[in-house]
């Protein structure tokens, strides 16, 4: 037993560090020759981004968009970044594991912004209805 009793702090060390070692989640943008990659932070859901850009006399520049509109911390929860198979989308899709709510994110004006999370109506198509989508438009 007492083997075991040292063995103890080292162990709760290595699950200390397992637990914040991960708090990062990263997703390339689905668009095929586009070198982006979006960053969530797993328990907040803020988004940014960051790609490979070009400048002149340099081998070239990291350019990050930091969380804009929609793309700011949430409500803490389990988030997670997945990208649709479209290959010339930009964005990806930002998911709330607890709740099932979904956002659209992407790059725009330099920022990274978010739709308003949206899980549409289950309780409808599970009765046999049609179900309900909801949907926020952003004009230009």
């Amino acid at each position: 037993m007492p083997r075991l009793a040292r063995l103890l702090p080292i162990a709760l060390v290595f699950a200390a560090t397992a637990a914040t070692a991960g708090q990062f989640e990263f997703m390339p943008a689905p668009q095929t020759d586009l070198n982006r990659v979006y960053r969530i932070d797993r328990v907040t859901g803020e988004v940014g981004a960051c790609q490979y850009g070009l400048q002149e006399g340099s081998i070239g520049v990291t350019l990050c968009f930091p969380a804009g509109e929609g793309a700011s911390k949430q409500e803490p929860s389990e988030y997670a970044l997945l990208a649709s198979r479209h290959e010339r989308e930009g964005g990806v899709f930002r998911v709330d594991q607890r709740t099932g709510a979904m956002s659209v994110c992407y790059v725009f004006e330099e920022k990274v912004v978010c739709t308003p999370p949206e899980k549409g109506a289950p309780k409808a198509a599970a009765a046999g209805g049609a179900g309900e989508t909801t949907a926020t438009v952003r004009k230009n």
